[in-house]
């Protein structure tokens, strides 16, 4: 199609081509014979829908036309938006964002766009489409003179949210973007959006943010919580809203992630003191579905977490109750394991049978990382490299050179895939270190395949 012919004549072309009259094309493209007399007639202006039934007609794909149209039937001095909202639900469907970008530019210098633009971004974010949801948030936020309105808040949030994912540094940019904005959202999202930054944080192994921000939550969750008993119909009010977790549970997830944060400085007595806190959650006195299903997880979790940092501290004597406990629940095996096997490599300590009773779990978390539960994607996706580097030297260590270098060369493939170049120089580090017995195909093919691929990381880095 040429940059300078128009759809109609277009559609005209393949009208005289085809030898059809407008009956002919009204029966092809299942539309009204007056509708399509109008539209070839020049009588009125194409709608997305129709658009897309004549383009299907003519044998193109959907969307084929979408660069022409914009320019044709939706650059108006008045646009309109019954027009253009359609039109741009169709891109989002077909991930045609430069069109939704060339269309929000029209409307930036409009009044009253801000508003409509918004509500199609929630909905946008509602069905998944994050990157033309990021689009349209990102021009709302543009668009707001009231630099505190808690819709730029909301805007900013919505664009942490779809900035998430395998690539660290953008994971990063988005959070340290939208922690100036945390404290603007409505009080209904802040709960809940700190801890989606504080858990972004925590996969990326920020601590004193991690600590910064567990501190921000337990405060105003603790605060919420006083506010919550001075009403009457609390529980009421948490019946209406099953779909975010109850207040305490905030709380005591903020005592969680100190707890983690203690763990990681090696204060496993001031860790123990933040797991004990939430252990016990008698005091809260809501009873609905909710509320008992999240006190009874935090008691199990911190179940687990006491005996982690206990096994942490060099308490070997822990690990039959702490096997007992994660062996069946599936969402924890990959967490404990990974808690045992750093323990045993700081330790000393021999974990064979572990790792052979728990071998069919291992070599399936070697196929596939699922996330689930309380553990996001991000998460799951680093825990296992650590993991894996746990695994590599804890059989590189006992001589098990085989079972070291497959998962030493597992943990440097999903490394580079997550662009951790951190985890990439402790891989080489490791493997020089124990070159020497490395298999010639190691020596010659998966690693030289890995270094040239860290190499190129670097040098993008760099």
């Amino acid at each position: 199609m040429s940059n300078t012919t128009t759809i109609l004549a277009e559609l005209m072309k393949y009208m005289n081509e085809h030898d059809l009259n407008i009956s002919n094309l009204a029966r092809k493209s299942k539309m009204n014979p007056g509708t399509v007399s109008g539209l070839v007639n020049g009588n009125r202006k194409f709608s997305v829908y129709q658009l897309d039934r004549i383009t299907e007609a003519m044998g193109h794909p959907v969307g084929y036309y979408y660069e022409r149209y914009i320019p044709e039937c939706l650059a108006d001095a008045s646009p309109n938006w019954r027009r253009m909202s359609p039109f741009l639900e169709s891109c989002a469907k077909l991930n045609k964002l430069d069109c939704i970008q060339q269309v929000v530019n029209m409307l930036l210098d409009k009044l009253g766009y801000a508003d409509p633009l918004f509500e199609l971004a929630e909905r946008f974010f509602q069905g998944n489409r994050y990157e033309a949801a990021a689009i349209l948030y990102e021009n709302v936020a543009l668009s707001e003179n009231k630099q505190h309105s808690e819709r730029l808040a909301l805007c900013q949030y919505r664009l942490f949210q779809s900035r998430q994912g395998a690539n660290r540094e953008k994971s990063y940019e988005a959070a340290v973007q939208f922690e100036y904005f945390v404290d603007r959202l409505e009080e209904s999202y802040q709960l809940e959006a700190l801890k989606d930054l504080v858990n972004t944080y925590r996969t990326l192994r920020k601590w004193e943010k991690v600590h910064k921000f567990a501190k921000v939550l337990g405060n105003l969750a603790e605060a919420q919580m006083k506010s919550e008993r001075k009403h009457q119909n609390v529980e009421e009010d948490i019946l209406k809203n099953q779909s975010s977790p109850p207040t305490f549970a905030y709380w005591a997830f903020s005592h969680l992630l100190q707890a983690e944060v203690c763990y990681v400085k090696k204060d496993y007595e001031q860790a123990l003191k933040h797991n004990y806190a939430y252990s016990d959650l008698s005091w809260v006195k809501e009873t609905d579905e909710s509320s008992l299903k999240w006190k009874h997880q935090y008691e199990t979790w911190s179940k687990a977490n006491i005996y982690v940092n206990k096994l942490m501290s060099g308490q070997a004597s822990v690990l039959p109750d702490y096997v007992a406990y994660f062996s069946t629940r599936k969402d924890e095996i990959l967490t404990a394991l990974d808690n045992i096997i750093d323990a045993a490599n700081q330790y000393n300590i021999n974990v064979d049978d572990i790792l052979m009773q728990f071998e069919p779990e291992i070599l399936s978390l070697l196929e596939e990382q699922k996330g689930g539960g309380v553990y996001n994607q991000q998460f799951i996706t680093e825990r296992f490299t650590h993991f894996t580097k746990q695994l590599a030297v804890y059989f590189l260590r006992k001589e098990i050179y085989s079972k070291g270098f497959t998962f030493l060369l597992k943990c440097l493939e999903k490394s580079a895939a997550i662009n951790n170049k951190s985890y990439i120089l402790e891989n080489v580090r490791l493997f020089e270190s124990f070159r020497e017995n490395a298999s010639f195909e190691t020596k010659a093919a998966r690693w030289t395949d890995m270094k040239n691929k860290l190499a190129l990381s670097l040098l993008m880095y760099y």
